[in-house]
């Protein structure tokens, strides 16, 4: 099993081996899916985390990797009628969350911006271990 999923799968449900979590019966439509697929799930449900998206634009909220969310907004600029775009980096170190923009300084998280992304994360995963996965968030088992 990629080690991405591990790890996600582990900080889900708080067990170090998922061998016989992800045993999936055979009619399971995630079976044939890639990574990239699977990713794109998921991100699906981190845009809805915050709040409704505006007719035309585009959000995707996503764990990458072990260490790395990211977040795209994409908009169109109602006075000139252009596409815009913003993504945004989060990296998880021992000693904070490194928060890195295009054009902008990196900078660790901070009060309420740190509280926030927290929440979210957590919203994230206990939505996609229900949504995608079937799974309690807090024990790994099979949701009924």
């Amino acid at each position: 099993m990629p080690s991405v999923f591990r790890k996600a799968l582990q900080l889900l449900t708080g067990v170090e081996d998922q061998s016989s979590l992800l045993k999936l019966p055979k009619k399971r439509p995630f079976k044939a899916l890639t990574e990239r697929e699977l990713i794109q799930l998921e991100s699906e449900i981190g845009a809805e985390l915050f709040g409704p998206i505006p007719a035309g634009n585009r959000r995707e909220f996503f764990c990458l990797d072990a260490i790395t969310w990211i977040w795209y907004e994409e908009s169109t600029d109602v006075e000139t009628g252009k596409q815009k775009s913003t993504t945004t980096r989060y990296e998880i170190h021992d000693n904070g969350i490194l928060k890195a923009q295009e054009g902008a300084q990196y900078s660790f998280l901070e009060g309420d911006e740190l509280k926030n992304l927290s929440l979210a994360i957590q919203m994230y995963y206990e939505q996609v271990a229900r949504k995608i996965y079937k799974r309690d968030p807090r024990t790994g088992q099979k949701l009924a």
